[in-house]
């Protein structure tokens, strides 16, 4: 795996990769590699000819300094990692390398998918992702770009982002990888204490249990019940739960025929912030 922490002779080396009539898969990531990030670099590489891994822990999508310095950093087990898949390149630039001492996001219009669910209490966090993710993208240029729908508000973004400048990049949403015990795989996760640990898969458990009353709740009545839900745990702190219109991420309160829904959740265990989503069934 060849390793660039310059974005200037990446660009030179890919260049000579899509000359030769290579497509260029990308997996852009913060580190911290777990089996959910290598699924995706895993699909790159079957469908693409050179994938592209990028590790950047971006600061201008932390709206918490706290959380940005904690983040966690692991690189020699990320190159592990994949070496391990037979990624083919990896990107690791500093800072200074991708804003050039400004260390400042530019501001988008996503045309208000920006404003739903983590735009109201992460600010400035989607102008962040639009910052970096448009960067890596005029640099690396790739055919195809993977992303996970854990962060299905970010993936829709990412394809506003694409569709608003006219990148011309396939963006690829895939299925949101699990532990065992149903918690959505995160790099926040190995800051959980064992307890929160413990008690973590509730919120996919209580996700399930909201889609099967989609027969016979309306959207209010189900928000309502997960909200009581998680007014009786113990350790787990409900931040929001909102059922939503998978094109727009409008909150709805009645389900309409024809429209996707999606239900998102953000729940505090302890101090370590986890999210999630479920498709609904619209009945």
């Amino acid at each position: 795996m060849k390793i660039f922490k310059s974005k200037s002779d990446l660009k030179i080396y890919l260049a000579e990769e899509k000359k030769k009539g290579n497509r260029i898969g990308f997996v852009p990531t913060m580190g911290a590699l777990h089996e959910g990030h290598l699924s995706l670099v895993e699909k790159a590489i079957r469908k693409t000819d050179t994938t592209v891994v990028s590790i950047f822990v971006n600061p201008t999508q932390f709206d918490n300094k706290e959380d940005l310095d904690k983040y966690p950093k692991t690189f020699e087990n990320d190159v592990a990692l994949l070496e391990s898949v037979n990624c083919d390149v990896l990107f690791y630039p500093s800072v200074d390398e991708i804003y050039d001492e400004n260390v400042i996001a530019e501001k988008f219009d996503f045309d208000g998918l920006e404003h739903q669910m983590e735009g109201k209490f992460r600010d400035g966090h989607f102008d962040g992702v639009g910052t970096i993710v448009k960067a890596l993208f005029e640099i690396v240029e790739p055919d195809v770009a993977y992303f996970g729908k854990k962060d299905f508000q970010q993936l829709q973004i990412i394809k506003k982002l694409v569709e608003k400048y006219n990148i011309p990049v396939k963006i690829k949403g895939m299925p949101i990888f699990r532990e065992k015990d149903g918690l959505a795989m995160s790099s926040r996760n190995a800051r959980l204490t064992k307890e929160h640990r413990e008690a973590a898969p509730f919120i996919h458990k209580i996700l399930k249990k909201a889609r099967k009353k989609t027969g016979t709740k309306n959207a209010k009545e189900i928000i309502e019940w997960v909200e009581n839900q998680f007014k009786q745990h113990p350790l787990l702190e409900l931040e929001y739960f909102t059922i939503a219109e998978e094109k727009t991420l409008i909150s709805a309160e009645k389900f309409e025929p024809k429209k996707r829904y999606r239900a998102f959740i953000a729940v505090f265990a302890g101090k370590i912030r986890l999210i999630d989503n479920i498709r609904f069934k619209n009945n």
